[in-house]
């Protein structure tokens, strides 16, 4: 269950293709680069439990660097490659890091990194070209392409998004196995077996940022069991379409926003592709509108797949086809973590009623490095084994889940409790929107009220009218009290690749505050 057993039995299948040039990695190549670089980190000193990081864009590397790491007992993290070289250089000072890797690409951005994180040993390049950073490619020549006398299994901390506050290094025990332990394979290996049935057949089209936890962890799976990671260098609807028939990809993962892009293409560019080979469509990451799902499986048909989980992995809830069709919202029912839904106090609810959404679990799966109170304000003031990601939802009759909102961006507006996503929801539909944040504003009345900040699809001019025109058609769809007071408009809105909507930015700047902490 993991690359060096293809390198012997299928060592020039590839592992990993990026799509748009169409270079390769195969297994051989990885298990022996991977391998080379282990031994470079073991000369380093590096040890079981030491920590690495990788800053860098979409990049066969990153598939090197993380099976080095995950064959040397290391923990290792992934930089959001957007972040500045203050907040990066927080990142590999919290976590200790011991080694980074790193591009040309990222050169603007990572060049101040020696200075203000001199306690990183080892800094590699994997194209050169970087004042203070070895050349990876001459630095893993000089060692040999052997497995480590001991290859503990290692482990990814991966770091909160930080939408409040400065991110935080999720951190889950490391098992006491050696990566070639059948036993060893991670729970996403075991998760994606199970429940989508990749194997050594498989072709997996990934295109979203691999410093992301699903990308990185789903296509690190399929190498796990010998299939085929194909990589975006960067998300285009058309481009996505066009991939599936040229690589003949059977499975995928996507986000809510890629989906709304696909839908607003033109008809003809949605359907100019052979997409029968396409069987597993997978969505996370965020809430997707129930209309946006129930067109794009009038356009895929019943291939669709969501799950509900978060880089803590302390639950997981997953819906198939069949159980959304007959549920149509729902993100499905758990399958690892029994679920609690609470009120403020801890109290359990009733059906129907939302609140705060607890897993339990035996024990607790996870803490946050370095920060004992964020651990524990994840915890239930009674239950020590119940933990929450933040988010709000309700349980149907059935035990389905429904997800509301992040509790943090809920809107009180007159003693009524307001979710944005709701009207999200709606205005996204709209064919003038290409993107909407919703959230609340003071009032002097009311306390909050609603505000919808609006990115204009490309060609449409922002203006009165056009504001005006969404008000109107949100009243059309949603309850009065829903009903944004006032819309704004912005060129973009500030969200990642991931998906990752950065509300906070938008909303500090409506409550005269300055951002706090690293986005």
């Amino acid at each position: 269950m993991y690359p060096g057993t293809f390198a012997a039995s299928t060592p020039d299948k590839p592992a990993a293709i990026m799509a748009g040039s169409g270079e390769a990695l195969t297994y051989k190549q990885l298990d022996d680069r991977s391998n080379q670089l282990a031994q470079l980190l073991y000369a380093a000193g590096l040890r079981r439990g030491d920590h690495v990081a990788i800053f860098m864009e979409n990049n066969l590397r990153y598939f090197e660097c993380f099976w080095a790491a995950t064959r040397s007992g290391l923990y290792f993290t992934t930089i959001n490659r957007y972040l500045k070289p203050e907040e990066t250089a927080y990142i590999l000072e919290d976590s200790n890091c011991r080694a980074l890797f790193t591009s040309a690409n990222m050169a603007p951005l990572i060049a101040p990194i020696p200075e203000l994180s001199p306690h990183v040993e080892v800094l590699l390049s994997v194209d050169g070209g970087i004042d203070g950073f070895d050349d990876f490619e001459t630095a893993v020549a000089q060692y040999p392409a052997e497995k480590l006398a001991s290859q503990p299994r290692g482990e990814s901390m991966l770091y909160s998004s930080g939408t409040t506050g400065r991110p935080k290094g999720i951190k889950r025990p490391m098992i006491d196995l050696q990566v070639d332990d059948p036993d060893a394979a991670s729970g996403v290996t075991l998760l994606v077996r199970g429940l989508f049935g990749v194997d050594a057949d498989t072709k997996y089209l990934s295109p979203a940022p691999l410093y992301h936890s699903a990308p990185l962890g789903f296509t690190t799976s399929i190498q796990a069991v010998g299939g085929t990671a194909v990589v975006m260098e960067k998300f285009d609807p058309a481009a996505a379409l066009q991939h599936i028939e040229q690589y003949k990809i059977t499975h995928s993962q996507w986000v809510p926003t890629m989906f709304s892009r696909i839908l607003k293409l033109p008809v003809e560019q949605q359907t100019a592709y052979d997409l029968s080979s396409h069987t597993v469509a997978i969505h996370a990451a965020a809430p997707c509108p129930t209309e946006v799902k129930k067109q794009m499986f009038d356009l895929w048909g019943p291939i669709i797949y969501e799950y509900y989980a978060g880089t803590e992995v302390n639950g997981f809830v997953f819906c198939g086809p069949d159980d959304w069709l007959s549920h149509p919202g729902t993100v499905g029912q758990a399958i690892l973590g029994s679920i609690h839904i609470c009120d403020d106090m801890g109290n359990e609810l009733p059906v129907g009623e939302p609140g705060a959404i607890y897993f339990e679990r035996e024990e607790m799966p996870f803490e946050y490095h370095n920060d004992p109170e964020k651990t524990k304000g994840a915890q239930h003031p009674e239950h020590p084994t119940w933990s929450t990601l933040g988010d709000v939802g309700y349980l149907d009759e059935d035990g389905f889940l429904f997800l509301t909102d992040r509790k943090a961006f809920m809107i009180i507006s007159g003693g009524v409790n307001i979710y944005p996503q709701e009207i999200e929801d709606c205005l996204i539909m709209h064919p003038k929107v290409a993107d909407v944040a919703v959230f609340g504003v003071p009032n002097d009345d009311l306390g909050e009220e609603v505000k919808a900040v609006v990115q204009p699809e490309e060609g449409i001019e922002a203006s009165d009218e056009l504001s005006r025109e969404l008000i109107a058609y949100a009243s059309d769809h949603i309850a009065r009290q829903k009903v944004p007071r006032s819309v704004d408009f912005r060129d973009e809105l500030p969200r990642l690749p991931t998906g990752k909507l950065y509300k906070r930015i938008l909303k500090d700047e409506y409550w005269g505050q300055e951002n706090s902490g690293i986005i």
